[in-house]
């Protein structure tokens, strides 16, 4: 009997171990998801393993056993983060048509003046970047930042900017007008006196943009 008793019990352990593995990796997921939308919707003031846990519908230690704390957590984010660029503005699959550098900065500038608005933590993390110094910050910050810069360098290959054109400080200033419009935007449906309101008003903003672009690449 004892020895029928075994054989029944080793199918039985499988499945238990596939489900706890399944509902870690879903569980890891959730409270990631909940971690970003909680900054997203409230910023670091109210960023706490408590209420992480409560938008996971999760216990607390288990954000301690999975990101060792809220630091772990929001290494997480950032890494998260640093595929951003590549979920939302992905590398140009009609490489061919990106002939001059102008291209290049043209497609880039589209693609993350698009992004941006689409995604509201990444508005918030934009924010702090110009209002607050904490570590956390900081750590989004760097995440983001260098993803995109990845994907200039991935996509740049031979392009160059003209003679005489300082690339890199032109397009932080390209990257600062369209991060300003677009948080401007998102609090008032305008940016200094551009309404922004609909689909034509963003059209709008997009045609000016690229003549910014091309007026200095070409």
């Amino acid at each position: 009997m004892a020895v029928a008793n075994a054989a029944v019990k080793i199918p039985l352990e499988v499945p238990v171990v596939e489900k706890r593995v399944r509902n870690r990796a879903a569980t890891e997921q959730a409270i990631l998801d909940a971690a970003k939308r909680l900054l997203a919707e409230e910023g670091f003031q109210n960023f706490g393993i408590n209420a992480v846990a409560r938008g996971a519908g999760c216990d607390k230690q288990l954000i301690y056993r999975y990101y060792g704390g809220l630091n772990g957590l929001v290494e997480a984010i950032g890494t998260d983060l640093g595929s951003w660029v590549t979920d939302r503005i992905p590398d140009d699959t009609g490489g061919m048509f990106l002939l001059t550098y102008g291209d290049l900065m043209e497609r880039l500038s589209m693609l993350f003046l698009d992004a941006l608005r689409a995604d509201p933590l990444m508005r918030r993390i934009v924010a702090w970047e110009v209002s607050e110094n904490s570590e956390q910050v900081r750590r989004l910050s760097e995440a983001r930042s260098k993803a995109l810069a990845g994907w200039i360098e991935r996509m740049r290959g031979s392009l160059v900017p003209p003679k005489g054109v300082d690339a890199q400080a032109v397009n932080a200033m390209i990257f600062a007008a369209i991060q300003h419009i677009v948080l401007a935007a998102a609090v008032s449906d305008q940016c200094a006196g551009l309404v922004l309101k609909n689909g034509k008003d963003w059209e709008k903003a997009a045609t000016a943009l690229k003549r910014i672009v091309r007026g200095v690449y070409g």
